[in-house]
């Protein structure tokens, strides 16, 4: 059974960077999709990026564009985040995707369309 497990998150001042490792454990990696979340206190879980098994396609929520990227490589899912900005202060989850999403991303990357869950790590934004 696919195991994750999220790292990196901290504290960083305004316009600085983090980046997110997402290691898997238990399963090949390279047989799912891996989505990016992040939840502030508050509001609802929203799925930011998404990777597919491949690594050949890559999706952004329009907040994050330009800003963040999403890479893999056999064991681990990155997320480099630059230009921080103090609305992305929120906690970070991985997640695999199942079902018909095992291996794809849709473009909203809703979170009922993965599994899998990380415990999650935060990250805060501030000066």
């Amino acid at each position: 059974q696919l195991r994750l497990v999220e790292s990196g998150g901290g504290l960083v001042q305004p316009g600085g960077s983090l980046r997110l490792s997402c290691e898997a454990s238990g399963d090949i990696l390279d047989y799912y999709s891996i989505g990016w979340f992040r939840q502030a206190p508050g509001k609802e879980r929203e799925g930011i990026s998404c990777i597919t098994s491949s690594g050949g396609t890559t999706k952004y929520t329009d907040s994050v564009k330009g800003r963040f990227t999403i890479s893999r490589d056999r064991d681990r899912v990155y997320l480099q985040m630059n230009s921080l900005k103090p609305e992305d202060t929120a906690f970070y989850s991985c997640a695999a995707g199942r079902g018909l999403y095992s291996r794809s991303c849709s473009s909203s990357i809703p979170p009922d369309q993965f599994g899998s869950w990380g415990q999650g790590t935060q990250v805060t934004v501030s000066s």
